[in-house]
Parts: structure tokens; sequence; C-alpha cells
């Protein structure tokens, strides 16, 4: 039952109990008394228009909203598209940041009074603003939830991540579904582990053999593809968990695998398996991110190449003995072909559980940073690192710790006030958060700090000084944790746990105090964190601690656009040239502003620094920047690109940060598509050793269905091809006879000429017809002239035209390049072929468009943007007959006039090769990368990773959790 601000659950949530000497003292950090924040920054009014790119139709607009002018334009757009509550163009509508922030700030500063958080009315007051002052500054950010929710009429969701659990009963099971639809409802995501599920190798008490949690996933799968998050278009985001003991494990490991196979059976086939397609809803397990618990026994038994013992759930025995090290080498054969599973590892994440008496931690929410007891929640909320970054401009810098320090306890004592108001999906999610009352305060833009103090993302200073951050955040959190629970008292399962939980907080305490120390910069950071972390045992001993849970590093996609942050979470940079659009409208690409403060800091001079700012511009890369050092090289090492950190690069940050994070970290460790199954072996094993909680792994372009036997990929191939040709015979209903003879196109020919790009490769397609019977040459213009592309070009072409002439039909052309797979491979500027797997596939794509009847295209697959609108709207590519006629002209006239190309964007110093539209295009423009990340379903943008989620920059759209 979801809970409302009725009587009966208000009345749970107790008060503190108050004394003369009780409530906090509030200190002032940002604000001037008598001032208010508002009063103090520039106010201007602008139109947010936002537009989808593919065909320019306009998403959401709402104009004259007000903001200060230090916003960029992405930050305003998302904000107000996602963020302003009521119905756009009624009086109820929000109009601007100011309303916003009210909203929010007042609701949370009126709750702080009400449960006696404050000492006066004054600290309430200073609570206030300086509230108000680090959100209008992007200091940091709540999660999406309390935007969308706090001081509405709505209930007044906070959390974005939930736990739920399910037991070996049907009626549990049922509950499952019905819980999890409301959190997705909601538009928050759920996790769960199935283990308690007995196997599909087990009785039941009837005497037949169980279903197996496999089998329950497949109805769990279905209602989360039916609802949309949020009521949005995404798909909902949830996490699947099942233990390495399970019976069941192998089956739950290959589950993706083979549904990405049919995926590209049914493709090959003519199918529509597009993100969003028609017959992609055919397609199981595809709404959940799956991951295996692993225990410290079994990868003790992979270290040592032993047996290990799968259990009964209901009496657990051994009832099957497997190959620990075979069964680990599946569970990496899947992540290599389709990216998951992921691996939860259980020995270290209950090893550092704070409330062990009251169940163990089982499962994560779906992005994998939360991580506590089941039905429970957490409520999120992320610093901006950059801004506690002092820099002089000419290479001086210092991370201002202090100030950090407090603003981390002026957002977890807002956090914690919001537990006390929150609205939560069921009855027993809100009663054990407010049992237990987890937060996860973390933080976005690390990789731009790392850069920007001349780190290395791959570096011991650079994991140094994350480290120093993580410890001091965390220590700090605590300390106001213990300090809150001398006001309004410890979490109600902390009598039950406090000596586990004590326990905890001094293995956070030793780690702090064996780190290595590697320079001034983190040095006086360490200091902090090492004096917090002595108050967190004092108090701790004394108070007991208001919180069970402090610390998550969440992916931080909405938020971190919203705070105009340049890097996710803990990820590194994306690349070194950014997409930014401009207040006036349009776009243009710039170097990431942290480059020259990263060569300012490694010593450059300005004129040298300007230098190589204008190598990046046009190159996109360090690489023979000149005056560059090359050993400098590996300070502007990304996420993509030509130098690339490598994926236990990824790996051992996290590994450097774990010890200072409550929960988890969402990450995903991205692997280019060359990486063998022995390397994720690898990551996934060294993971286990290094203390890691969790983690996913992500091999580029994985997420096309690539079998693992090349021979039956020849077989499928074979047999797809016949079922194609049968097909089109079927469709032109004629028998086609091959005669040796050439027909020849006349002097003066019709002809259509297009230019294409395909995954950032540009080219010309030159298509000369006969003037009454089809498609007679084609000419392609790719490279320079006497290039080796050039001349395979040229050759192509010719072979083709000669075959057409000769009287091969076109037709069996388009049947056989078609779905032919290689790179450049990806996006194409063509509305009507949205991706292509090669040039080869879109330059028969699109000569099907031009020059086939419908029907012998229709039975290959293959429409027009038009016609698959159609077959949303009625259900049938087929025209309407007033279409008839129209398109029977447009059939045979193929000659139709072919839309220019759009402009480029303007450069920071050069032109764009084409237009793009978010900094995941804009990588794949300069560096010729094809990123298999999905377009966006609200604006078509291509989205990039963000943890272990994606977001769009476009529009803010995520498709994991907030």
């Amino acid at each position: 039952m979801t809970e409302t601000a009725s009587g009966s659950a208000r009345g749970s949530r107790n008060k503190g109990t108050k004394t003369a000497k009780s409530g906090l003292r509030i200190e002032r950090i940002h604000t001037t008394p008598g001032v208010h924040p508002y009063d103090e920054v520039s106010w201007e009014r602008r139109d947010v228009v936002m537009t989808n790119w593919r065909d320019g139709s306009v998403n959401f607009e709402q104009r004259g909203v007000e903001f200060p002018d230090f916003w960029s334009v992405n930050a305003v757009n998302i904000v107000t598209s996602k963020y302003f509550r009521g119905a756009v163009g009624t009086p109820q509508r929000e109009t601007g940041l100011k309303q916003l922030i009210d909203r929010i700030v007042k609701t949370y500063t009126k709750a702080g009074e009400e449960y006696d958080y404050f000492a006066s009315p004054a600290d309430a007051e200073i609570f206030e603003h300086e509230l108000t002052y680090a959100l209008l500054h992007q200091i940091f950010s709540f999660n999406s939830p309390v935007w969308f929710n706090v001081g509405t009429p709505q209930p007044q969701q906070v959390s974005a991540c939930f736990i739920l659990a399910v037991d070996d009963s049907m009626e549990s099971i049922l509950d499952w579904y019905k819980e999890e639809g409301m959190i997705f409802k909601g538009g928050s995501g759920a996790g769960l582990n199935l283990s308690r599920i007995r196997s599909s190798k087990e009785l039941l008490s009837s005497g037949g053999n169980a279903s197996g949690p496999v089998s329950f996933m497949r109805g769990a799968d279905a209602s989360a593809g039916t609802i949309k998050s949020g009521g949005a278009t995404r798909r909902a985001a949830k996490m699947v968990v099942l233990d390495v003991d399970h019976p069941d494990v192998e089956d739950f490991i290959a589950t993706k695998v083979k549904e990405e196979e049919k995926i590209r059976a049914l493709r090959d086939a003519g199918f529509d398996m597009d993100l969003g397609g028609d017959d992609i809803t055919s397609v199981q397990y595809q709404n959940a991110n799956n991951s295996v618990r692993v225990n410290d026994e079994f990868m003790t038994a992979v270290e040592n190449g032993t047996e290990f013992g799968l259990r009964a759930r209901m009496t657990g025995e051994v009832i099957e003995k497997v190959d620990a090290k075979a069964l680990f080498r599946k569970l990496a054969e899947a992540a290599w072909a389709c990216a998951d599973p992921g691996i939860q590892y259980d020995g270290v994440i209950n090893n550092w559980h704070t409330c062990p008496e009251s169940g163990r931690i089982t499962a994560s929410n779906p992005c994998s940073e939360y991580m506590h007891l089941d039905n429970t929640s957490c409520n999120l909320a992320s610093l901006n690192l950059m801004k506690f970054l002092n820099d002089d401009g000419k290479g001086n810098q210092s991370f201002d710790a202090e100030r950090f320090a407090k603003v981390v306890e002026l957002v977890i004592t807002a956090m914690d006030i919001s537990i006390c108001f929150a609205d939560f999906p069921t009855q027993k999610i809100g009663e054990n958060t407010r049992a237990f009352r987890q937060l996860g305060i973390g933080y976005a833009n690390l990789g731009a700090l790392l850069m920007a103090t001349g780190h290395a993302y791959d570096s011991d200073g650079g994991r140094t000084l994350a480290a120093s951050i993580t410890s001091l955040m965390t220590g700090t959190a605590y300390k106001r944790s213990a300090e809150l629970a001398a006001i309004v008292g410890p979490y109600d399962g902390y009598a039950r746990n406090a000596e586990a939980h004590k326990r905890v907080m001094k293995q956070h305490a030793d780690a702090n105090a064996v780190a290595p120390r590697t320079e001034d910069l983190d040095n006086s950071i360490w200091a902090a964190a090492t004096e917090a972390w002595q108050d967190v045992l004092r108090l701790g001993e004394k108070n007991g601690f208001r919180n069970s849970q402090a610390s998550v590093l969440a992916p931080t996609g909405t938020i971190g656009l919203a705070m105009s942050c340049d890097t996710t979470g803990v990820e590194p940079d994306l690349a070194l040239v950014k997409f930014k659009k401009l207040v006036g409208g349009g776009s243009m690409q710039i170097v990431n502003g942290t480059v020259p403060q990263a060569l300012r800091r490694l010593g450059y001079q300005e004129e040298q620094i300007e230098a190589i700012v204008a190598h990046i511009a046009e190159h996109g890369v360090v690489v023979d920047a000149p005056g560059l050092k090359t050993e400098h090289y590996e300070v502007f090492d990304c996420a993509m690109g030509e130098r690339s950190i490598s994926a236990m690069g990824h790996v051992r940050m996290m590994a450097a940060i774990q010890p200072w994070i409550s929960g988890a970290i969402s990450k995903t460790v991205n692997m280019p598509e060359t990486a063998t199954v022995e390397e994720i072996e690898e990551i996934y094993f060294e993971a286990w050793k290094m203390g890691v909680k969790a983690l996913a792994i992500y091999r580029d372009n994985c997420k096309v269905g690539q079998p693992l036997s090349a021979k039956k990929k020849e077989e499928e191939k074979e047999e797809v091809t016949a079922k194609a040709e049968d097909t089109i015979r079927a469709a032109v209903e004629k028998v086609i006879e091959y005669r040796p003879v050439r027909k020849r196109l006349p002097k003066g020919r019709p002809g259509i000429t297009t230019s294409f790009t395909v995954g950032g490769a540009e080219g010309y397609m030159t298509a000369n017809s006969y003037p009454d019977d089809g498609l007679g040459e084609v000419f392609l213009k790719m490279s320079k002239q006497g290039s080796t592309l050039a001349g395979m070009m040229d050759a192509f072409s010719i072979a083709v035209s000669v075959g057409l002439q000769y009287g091969v039909p076109l037709e069996t052309y388009v049947s056989k390049f078609t779905n032919m797979r290689f790179e450049p491979a990806g996006m194409t500027d063509d509305p009507d072929v949205r991706m292509a797997q090669s040039i080869v596939d879109y330059i028969f794509r699109r000569l099907a468009l031009d020059f086939l009847p419908f029907e012998t295209r229709s039975a290959l697959g293959i429409h027009t943007a038009e016609e698959r609108q159609r077959h949303l709207d009625t259900g049938s590519y087929e025209p309407l007959e007033e279409d008839l006629d129209t398109e029977s002209l447009a059939q045979s006239a193929p000659l139709a006039a072919v839309p220019a190309p759009p402009k480029p964007v303007a450069v920071a110093g050069v032109q764009a090769p084409k237009t793009a539209h978010s900094s995941a295009e804009l990588v794949e423009m300069q560096l010729g990368v094809s990123a298999d990340a999905p377009l966006c379903f609200s604006c078509g943008t291509k989205m990039q990773r963000a943890g272990s989620c994606y977001i769009c920059e476009g529009c803010g759209s995520t498709s994991g959790c907030s």
C-alpha cells in the first residue's frame, strides 16, 4: 500500500526529544547575514525550446524562464523540462529557478523545525539560506525524485534507489511483480535477489519440479517492459541478482546471451529489432541488469581450481558440484558476448555491513551503488567537486577541504530531514527506511578535477587524491550523523547493531590511517579526513549514529548535467572536446576548460597552452600537440579515443576509493571490441582481490548478438540468406532469367546523387538508371583519389554496375549486402536509414528505397521513415488508398530532389565535419569511434555512459535510475 501524508502515516514519524541544549547550531559557509542568496546574483529570462533533431519536432517549449546568467544552456533546458512542476501554459507552472528551489528548501526547513533539528529560528534561517545558495550555485544536487516531488501535492517520494525481497511462495512472487510495478510507475528503479526461490532441479510439495527463478524472471521482465517508467518513454530500471551457489545459476548466466543471438537472427531475417522497434518486444530479459553474487568460497575455488557446490534452497545441502573455474569462465563469456551478467562480491559487501543483526545484504539497486537491507530505500545527493578547487589561474591550486566538509555536513543534515517527511511506495519500505535511515551522499566531476589538477586518472597521484576526498566526505558524513544522534536520536535499528556499526567505522578509520599520501594537494585533505574519523569514533561511542549508511557513488546522470558537470560520478572525462549549446541557438565544439587548467598546473606557459589547445580543437587528441611532453599525455587520457584509459585503470580507481564508501560504486568498465574473455576473467578476479564490491563490464559493440562460434555464424547466415531469397521470389511473383547480354545505358541517363555519412565517414553515391527500366550503374566516392579506400570503392562500383547491366536484379544485391557488418558503422544522416551496419549496408538499403517497389523491399524489411510511422499509427506499412497515386508517382520517378545535408556545426577554430547533437556524437566525429550507445527516446540524441546507465546530455533523460 502506498503511503500518503495521512495522519496515521505521519504519526509514525517520531520527532526528536528536544531539550534546552539540543538542536543544531548551523554555521554560515557562503552566505552573508541580512542578504538573501538570490540578491547576490544576476538573473535573466530565457526561452527553452527543445527539439528532436531527427525530425525537427518540438519536444518541449517554455519561454521566459528565469535563471542566473551563469547557468549553461544545457542546465537551464534540463532543469526547466525535467524539474519544473505544473502543466506548461497554466498559471500553476513554475517559471523560474527561484520557485523550484524555494519549493524544496522551504519544505526541508519547515520539516527541520517541526522535527526539532535546529537550536533556534535563526539557525533554521541560516540552514535555509545555505541550502539555497548551494543549489543556486550548483555546488550540489539532490537526486531527481526530490526535484520532482518535494513541496508538491503528490506523494513526496525522495528516494531513487530501492531494494525489494522475494521468498519462495507464489504470494511473495506476485507481490514482487506488484511492488516493482509501483516503483517503476513512480519513475524509480528497484533491485532484488531471487536466490530464495527454489531451483528447477528441486521438487515442489506436490511432487512436481519447481519452475525456478529464471522462469519467473520472464513475467517480471514483461511487466517492466510494459510500464513506462515515471510515465515517460524510457524503460524501467531494475536489477536481478542470483547467488553463485544457486542450482540454476548457469541458466541465469546464459539468459541474455541466448536472447542476443535471437535478436541478431531476427534482425537478419528482416524483423524490426532496432531500439524501440516493433519486434524487439518479442525478446525476453531486456529490461533488467543481471548480476551474479559470488562469495569468497567460490572465488577461492576459482583461484585453486577446485570444485564448488550448488545448494538446494530449502535444505542448504549440496545437490550438484561444478568446476569453479569452468563456471567462472561461463560468467566471463556471457559478459563478453552481451555485457550481462555483472558481478557482486558478497564477502566484502557484508564485511562492511553496519546492520548484520537485522539481515544480510543480498542485492542492490539497478545501478549497483545502493546495497543494504531488503525492502529499504536510499535518497541520494551529489557534490560538484570542481566547486571546491581553488585555482589562481597561474597553476597554483588547492582543494578547499574545510569548506567541502562544511557543505557535507549541511547536505547530510538536509538528507536526514527528508526521511522525516518522505513518502514511500510500500508500507514495508517506509517502515524499514525510517528505522535505518540510509543516506547516499556522493560526488560528481571527479574526472574533471583530476585532469584540472594535472593528475592522470590511472595514476597513483590521481587515485590518492580521489581517495582522500572520498575519505573526508564519508568521515564528515558519519560525524554529522553522530551529532544528529545526540539531538534527535540514533536510528531505530542501531541498538541491535551497535557493535557491528562501530566495527565498520573503525575499519574506515583504519583504512584512512594507512592510506598512502603523495603530495601537498592531498596531504591537507588526508589531515582533515583523519580528524573527522577520530571524531566519528569518539562521538559514535557516545551518541550512536543517526544513519545506518552515509555514502554511495551514483551515476549522477541528469543531476550532473543540471550542475553543468563535465564528468559524471566517478567516471573519467569522455573526451577532450565538448559539444556546447549557445544561448542564442546553435552549437559549437570547445576544448574542455579543464585542459588549460591542467597545462598551467603542469608548468606550461600561455603561448604553449594556446598552441596545445588549438591542436586539440583540430584533432581531438593531445598526441603530437606542439610542445607537450610525452610524459604528460596520460593526464589527458579519457574514457574514449586514441588514448583511452585501460580497463584495469578503471578497476584500480574503484578499489582506491571503495574503503570509504558505505555502499558501492556505480560504474561500468568499458573495454574495446578486441577484448578477450581472458581479460574479462582477469578483471573480475582482480576486482575481488582489490576489495571492489561490484562491477560490470561493457565491451564495445557487444550488444549485437555476436555468436560465440564462427561456424555457427556462417551456417545461420546461409540459412537466413536462403529464406530472404525465397521471400523475394514470392514477392515479385516471377521467374528471373539471367542472360549473358549486357544492356548498356544511353549517353544521357537520369541519376540521383546522394551524400551520406555512416559512423562519421562521409561519401557520395551517384545512381544512374535506364530511362524506362530501373537502376543501371552506381558510382561511389569516398576518401581521397588514389587512396586504397577510393580504389576499392571504384572497383566495387564497376563490379556492381556491370552486374546490373548483365541483368543481375537489384533485389539480389540488396539481399546479399544488407546487414553486412564492418567498420565504419553506426549512425547516418539519412532519416530513412537511421543506423547502418556498414557503408555497404547503407548503400543497398538506400538503393532499395530509391529503386525497388514497395512489396519487394517490404519483404526484405526495408521501409522509409514515413512507412515506419504509418505502421506505428495504423499497424500496417501499406499506404492508404488516397496516398497510392502519390506514392506510385514517387516510385516511377525516383529522381526526386534529395535534401541537402545539414550545415556543419561551428567549431572553436575549425569547422565540424558534420552536425553533432551530443558530446558522444562529437567524439565519434573527432576520433572515428563507433560507440553503440542507444539513441535517446525523447530527442533522438546519442546517449553516453553514466555509471551503469546511459544519460542524454541533450534533454537529461536516463536509461536507469536518476
